[in-house]
């Protein structure tokens, strides 16, 4: 059976580094720090008091007054991403067949502080069922990806994708797979999440997830650091727009790079914990390797999951170095979370937009903050630590790995007609 190309044709950004495209991009490459002390709720009597949140976010620019009393914050974010993915593309102005034109929009949560306040608000009414009607659509995972395809009027394949930090990256690689198999012509992928809230901050740290360094948090967040104690909480939300080559032509859009390979595993070990050996952190990039009909050696940048957990650091080290171990010289990784904090289900999504951009600019972003690394990991591949480097990226590679043990990769390649 021949199968299709898929390119990207458009994205866009809400992070902790910026609201923009651009914006994020020029901050990741400048090593710009994300994180803050939170400003959205009284961390008093939390353990952790920082985040990286979205910083001057105007909902207004996307949406009008009553929809914005409708909506979750984390829906906010998706629909501001998928509307700069959608401009950017240029796709509206195509003559389209909307039901060719699909939204696949991940959540690792969904509305959770909607869900809490709604929750608190129960308790204050002593168990009269007093709920908002807007519950339950501002609350549900898959509601971001209804509500953009209601906005774009794209008739396509609609969903969302729930697999807790993989979330979005399942997202990437589920339109991929529709788009080369020809059940669609363009999705809009992508994922969103806001979970700085009590219900989150708490949970996590409930659970001794996040990072609680209050005293030097601006260096928090150190992927294989000797000192890293968790993960910094981030916000926001990322949207591509994924096109068959075909299509793309035949409107004249702007290609930004191909995607060309997507993995998928399951740990099948710990509900939280990643396997120590990363046996199938492993598989998931080998399967993407072998999807896009490469070998280990022609990829120049893995993006890492690069989390700054104790548990979660040593094992994707290992598989990565497994994997490229004949070619270790040549490769560049980094952990941009170092920069944007942890985006849980949206993480797939920036991290992918950074993948493309280093493509494009040749430029691979730094992983900040890191020190000294842990004696007990042996790193043997180039972080890329402190500052950017300027390489010429042709094929890249984007990790992600969630709670349950849900693993995806996408890889993606310089454009070439």
């Amino acid at each position: 059976m021949q199968t299709k190309r898929v390119v990207v044709t458009g994205m866009g950004a809400i992070t902790p580094v910026g609201n923009t495209l651009a914006e994020f991009w020029e901050n990741l490459k400048n090593g710009v720090n994300g994180v803050g002390l939170i400003t959205k709720m009284d961390t008093t009597k939390f353990k952790t008091k920082f985040c990286c949140e979205v910083k001057g976010f105007d909902p207004t620019l996307y949406l009008e007054a009553k929809e914005i009393r409708s909506l979750d914050l984390y829906t906010q974010y998706a629909i501001g991403a998928a509307e700069q993915a959608v401009v950017h593309s240029g796709i509206k102005n195509a003559q389209l067949d909307p039901f060719r034109v699909g939204v696949i929009f991940a959540s690792g949560v969904g509305g959770l502080l909607t869900l809490q306040e709604e929750i608190v608000q129960y308790a204050k009414n002593e168990g009269k069922p007093r709920f908002s009607p807007h519950l339950i659509t501002k609350m549900i995972a898959n509601i971001a990806a209804g509500l953009i395809a209601i906005r774009h009027d794209f008739r396509g394949a609609n969903y969302g994708t729930v697999s807790a930090c993989a979330s979005a990256s399942h997202a990437i690689g589920d339109a991929f797979n529709m788009i080369k198999l020809g059940k669609v012509d363009a999705v809009v992928a992508g994922g969103s999440e806001a979970p700085v809230n009590p219900v989150g901050l708490g949970g996590f740290n409930s659970m001794r997830a996040l990072s609680e360094c209050n005293d030097n948090y601006q260096i928090a967040s150190r992927p294989f650091d000797k000192d890293r104690d968790g993960f910094v909480l981030g916000e926001g939300a990322g949207a591509l727009v994924l096109e068959s080559l075909d299509h793309a032509i035949a409107r004249g859009a702007t290609i930004y790079a191909e995607l060309i390979g997507s993995g998928m595993t399951a740990d099948a070990f710990h509900s939280t914990l990643p396997h120590p050996e990363g046996r199938s952190v492993y598989k998931a990039m080998a399967f993407a390797i072998e999807d896009a009909g490469i070998t280990p050696d022609q990829v120049d940048y893995v993006n890492l999951h690069g989390t700054s957990t104790p548990a979660g650091d040593p094992p994707e080290i290992a598989a990565v170095q497994r994997l490229f171990e004949k070619c270790l010289d040549k490769l560049h990784v980094s952990a941009t979370k170092s920069m944007t904090g942890h985006l849980l289900g949206a993480a797939g999504a920036i991290e992918a937009i950074a993948t493309v951009m280093s493509i494009n600019d040749g430029i691979i972003p730094p992983t900040i903050n890191t020190a000294n690394i842990d004696p007990k990991i042996e790193v043997k591949v180039d972080l890329t630590l402190g500052k950017a480097v300027k390489k010429d990226v042709k094929i890249a590679m984007s990790n992600n790995f969630g709670f349950g043990g849900q693993n995806a990769a996408v890889i993606f390649r310089k454009f070439e007609n």
